[in-house]
């Protein structure tokens, strides 16, 4: 009778582990921001024009997912369980081809993703002209991204403040003035990129990026399934 290969065990039950793991970050992560007051100041979907907790919600489910798989997988090695290292093998496999598929999509519609950000800035833009006190911690944030990444407003630029220019110009001023960078509003040298277009081309730049963590994660999953089946049929030739 064969028996199960060591290095296969052990090396799918470390893989399990460290995918629990992660389950267990994004999942506590994202109830801290859900329920949080400090969360849901940064978060609060009324200020960013977004259903920001829908987001949240589906990072909860990933997180409940991953550690459900993780330790389907654990077991399932552990015990050499041929029942959970085949539902470990479903639900990686479901991953793996939804990640797939998101792929294609975002690649597919990029453009209509960078109107979706930049209608978004445009409706975001109504808020830092407003004073109500809801609106605080968005303008806050803003201000603090401002000074971080040197832009200014999101849309129209220092513009975009309305008579809450005087209360956080100071962010957006250039340090050191120069015609490519900055521009004159209010008697001032603001930064003329704005922070909406920041993050546009932010993102464009790191889409490489983006893609090569992707692959990396996706060879690890197949790796995952791979061992595990490996691991299914040498059970069952015990």
């Amino acid at each position: 009778m064969a028996s199960v290969n060591g290095f296969i065990k052990y090396s799918m039950f470390i893989f399990n582990f460290i995918f629990w793991v992660c389950g267990c970050v994004i999942l506590g992560t994202s109830i801290y921001a859900r329920v949080s007051k400090h969360g849901q100041e940064i978060i609060r979907g009324e200020a960013a024009g977004l259903d920001i907790y829908l987001a949240v919600n589906l990072l909860i489910a990933v997180g409940t997912i991953i550690m459900i798989l993780g330790f389907l997988g654990c077991y399932g090695t552990m015990k050499e369980s041929r029942c959970m290292l085949l539902l470990f093998f479903i639900g990686l496999l479901l991953i793996l081809l939804i990640q797939i598929a998101a792929g294609i999509v975002g690649v597919a519609f990029r453009s209509k993703l960078e109107n979706s950000f930049r209608k978004t800035f445009r409706e975001e833009v109504k808020i830092l002209s407003q004073n109500e006190s809801k609106n605080e911690a968005f303008q806050k944030n803003l201000d603090q991204i401002q000074k971080k990444f040197k832009c200014c407003g999101l849309v129209n630029g220092a513009a975009d403040w309305g008579t809450n220019f005087s209360k956080y110009s100071t962010s957006c001023e250039c340090g050191i003035p120069t015609n490519n960078t900055c521009v004159e509003y209010m008697g001032k040298k603001v930064y003329n990129e704005t922070c909406g277009e920041y993050v546009i081309i932010f993102l464009k730049k790191n889409l490489v990026i983006i893609a090569g963590i992707a692959f990396g994660v996706a060879v690890i999953e197949v790796l995952g399934l791979v061992f595990s089946m490996v691991l299914y049929h040498q059970i069952g030739k015990k």
